[in-house]
């Protein structure tokens, strides 16, 4: 990769004048970053459809409680109709991206078996779809002022609600988004 940019294991947090539906206010997380392009999950999306839904389309049995009704999110908008799960490094799973030694994506279908059974990892969720850029495409958007970067913070990702998780990503940076005008220029 030219000028040895790797973003994996970052937060991409909008700028407010980034203008795209798909990403207006958004904060992602990059699971994967190379000269070939990136790959990255919106964190703070959910959809009206509820984990149960999930499990009820792959016919996984989940006991009653409070699992059936977790959020899903959307993670962008190519392939709406994947799924990822973000969670804690924990457990071996058919088909995971050790995105960092503290958060993996796990894409296969005994993840979500375990966690229904309650003996999956904690935290984690479930994404539908993903964000994701061409080689050199993501670079030059942060280059246009299009996104700001700030390391992952396990925090960010897993504890705090979505509504909040753009804004704190962007005080990772000492950056208060409310006091950024929505157009944006280059010096």
């Amino acid at each position: 990769m030219s000028e040895a940019l790797d973003l994996t294991n970052q937060l991409l947090i909008a700028m407010p004048a980034l203008g795209d539906p798909n990403f207006s206010q958004t904060v992602a997380y990059v699971c994967e970053h190379s000269d070939r392009g990136a790959l990255a999950l919106v964190l703070n999306r959910p959809l009206t459809m509820r984990l149960g839904e999930v499990f009820e389309q792959l016919d996984i049995q989940v006991p009653d409680g409070p699992l059936s009704e977790e959020a899903v999110l959307r993670g962008g908008p190519m392939q709406t109709d994947r799924g990822f799960v973000v969670h804690r490094a924990a457990g071996e799973w058919d088909s995971t991206l050790k995105v960092s030694d503290s958060i993996h994506v796990t894409t296969s279908r005994d993840i979500l078996s375990a966690i229904a059974q309650g003996e999956g990892p904690l935290p984690a969720f479930v994404v539908l779809g993903y964000a994701g850029w061409e080689g050199g495409q993501l670079e030059e958007e942060i280059r246009a002022n299009a996104w700001l970067t700030a390391p992952a913070d396990f925090r960010i990702i897993f504890e705090l609600p979505f509504e909040q998780r753009w804004a704190a990503a962007a005080k990772l940076l000492g950056v208060d988004l409310s006091r950024l005008a929505s157009i944006s220029g280059n010096a």
